[in-house]
């Protein structure tokens, strides 16, 4: 690293410190470029990629097709609003739709929003034959929504919750895969069940088996919606193209984001039959919702994602990254649990360790290796979905001799 590189690096560190407003607790990093599976930082330190922007970029970074898209469309037009109609973005609508259970699409530029969406489009759906007091949206603990006020009052952790008060009535939190529990939450007043088929900022919980077809059971009885946060979870993460897939059910609204851009800002909210024609025209909007840039990527990240090469990587990949965790385990007795679907994998510490995920994460940094926490206790593997064998096996290398840094570093303080 030279002088001048580090000199470079402090002063951006420092314009960020003084410029943004405080609510990251950004690490101390530059990232200067990517490629595939790879970061490089303002030094020319190289990374390995395992967080992929919090399953944004999930196949990877400056994919050539998705350059090619990209460019194409900048060579068209870049922005006209819903005012009007554009090929592109009806063009990825009909894949989704084709992909899924979906009969219409919404498009926003965010997770919040398609979130955000879903909300309104439920009490909607609810206002043509309940009173407002009959308007309750049923969520889980653990459950991660979005940053917005209706959003984070939706997700149930207080953490996200505190300061922000007065939130808005009409919410309801259940136990997460506790059947009992979701029987008992479940009355009259409950017009949507709002959920994750995997939670991801809680902790990396799938869904027991059996539990999604009992929400759709309650639904289908009390004339509800059932809606799915795939922001995370979703585009082929799980192994399955959609992760409600695994359970076999069909949702009447599902929400994406994330991945459907691979890094370019796009939200989406595909509705079945029950919603299709809820929101009429003047309900809902989005000025940069459908933006032909985005769309244009998406196009291409839609159709990688439902790929068979890429579900059955995911498939192969993720056994071989449980499989290197369990091992570790066995040898150093570091994990209570190792859990997740397909390349969505939580690996949550033992009581002695409890807390320490962070830590983790800053060796790991060092040691050329990006990651992600779950909570304070859980490290989230989020590869990218195109990860391939010697790349796991350079990562896993990099983890441990991140790992042994660490218990080294605990022994001696």
């Amino acid at each position: 690293m030279s002088e001048a590189n580090s000199q470079a690096t402090s002063t951006v560190l420092e314009s960020g410190h003084q410029s943004y407003i405080q609510n990251y607790g950004n690490a101390s990093l530059v990232i200067d470029r990517g490629e595939g599976c790879r970061l490089w930082d303002m030094n020319g330190k190289e990374y390995i990629d395992l967080g992929t922007g919090i399953s944004v970029t999930n196949f990877g970074h400056r994919h050539p097709e998705m350059e090619k898209a990209l460019q194409e469309q900048m060579g068209k037009v870049w922005h006209t609003s819903n005012l009007y109609y554009l090929e592109t973005p009806i063009r990825l609508a009909e894949q989704l739709i084709a992909s899924s259970f979906g009969e219409r699409v919404f498009f926003c530029n965010s997770g919040a929003e398609a979130n955000e969406a879903a909300i309104k489009l439920a009490r909607k759906f609810a206002s043509a034959t309940r009173a407002p007091e009959n308007r309750t949206i049923l969520t889980f603990e653990g459950s991660f929504h979005g940053r917005t006020l209706a959003t984070v009052t939706a997700t149930a952790q207080p953490k996200y919750q505190e300061g922000f008060e007065p939130l808005p009535a009409g919410f309801r939190h259940c136990e997460f895969n506790n059947v009992a529990a979701l029987e008992a939450a479940f009355d009259d007043s409950v017009c949507a069940v709002l959920l994750e088929p995997v939670q991801g900022e809680g902790g990396v919980n799938p869904a027991h088996p059996g539990f999604l077809k009992r929400i759709r059971e309650l639904c289908d009885a009390n004339d509800a919606l059932l809606m799915v946060d795939e922001v995370q979870c979703g585009m082929g993460r799980s192994g399955h193209l959609w992760a409600h897939e695994i359970d076999g059910i069909k949702p009447d609204v599902m929400t994406l984001a994330k991945a459907l851009g691979n890094g370019l800002p796009i939200g989406a909210l595909v509705a079945g039959p029950k919603a299709a024609d809820v929101l009429q025209p003047g309900s809902h909007g989005s000025t940069f919702g459908g933006n032909p840039l985005s769309c244009a990527v998406a196009l291409t990240a839609l159709r990688l994602a439902k790929d068979d090469d890429t579900l059955d990587n995911v498939a192969r990949q993720g056994h071989t990254i449980t499989s290197y965790l369990e091992g570790l385990d066995r040898e150093l007795s570091l994990f209570k649990e190792i859990r997740g679907r397909g390349l969505m994998l939580g690996a949550e510490l033992n009581d002695e360790y409890a807390g320490e995920a962070g830590a983790i994460g800053k060796h790991c940094t060092e040691h050329g290796l990006l990651l992600l926490q779950a909570g304070p206790s859980v490290v989230r593997f989020l590869p990218p979905l195109v990860i391939d064998e010697a790349t796991v096996a350079t990562a896993m290398d990099r983890f441990e001799k991140a790992i042994r840094a660490w218990l080294a570093e605990r022994a001696t303080s």
